[in-house]
């Protein structure tokens, strides 16, 4: 039950930022702090996450064809400039990998506009996936570590 709370706080809070995934991780360390808790709730909430991040990267993909964004990016000054960060993401992966994985460890900046704006530049799904899972596997493991470690009874 806790991991299927936890997968549904952290998809929650993906979407909705209002709902916190990191104080609802940290509560749970500070209550239960166990150990061999810490990588199934990091896992399980990172996953919840990168599910809810995919649905701001699909929308960023999508938002391109909606009429009131297409007239505001009509120009071509506007084109321009998306076809020149579209080749630089596309010949250099790593830049966009780089970008996701920072954002989704730190939280700046926020994941959910980088998510739009990555989706906005067509760059890969897996890549993208693999970023977010790997980076908010640490954001959370991290979390759940410190907080467990400050609770932990002085030797």
């Amino acid at each position: 039950m806790l991991l299927l709370s936890t997968f549904g706080v952290c998809l929650l809070s993906a979407v909705f930022p209002v709902v916190n995934a990191e104080t609802y991780v940290g509560a749970l360390a500070a209550v239960g702090g166990d150990a061999s808790r810490l990588w199934p709730i990091a896992l399980i909430g990172a996953v919840g996450q990168t599910i809810g991040k995919v649905a701001f990267f699909y929308l960023g993909r999508s938002s391109l064809n909606w009429r009131w964004v297409r007239r505001k990016t009509e120009s071509p000054k506007w084109q321009a400039r998306m076809a020149r960060w579209q080749r630089r993401t596309h010949q250099n992966p790593a830049t966009v990998f780089g970008l996701v994985s920072v954002s989704a460890v730190v939280g700046l900046p926020p994941l959910a506009i980088i998510s739009v704006l990555v989706g906005q530049l067509r760059s890969s799904i897996v890549l993208f996936v693999v970023a977010v899972f790997a980076g908010r596997t640490l954001r959370f493991a991290a979390i759940f570590a410190g907080i467990a470690t400050l609770g932990a009874p002085m030797a």
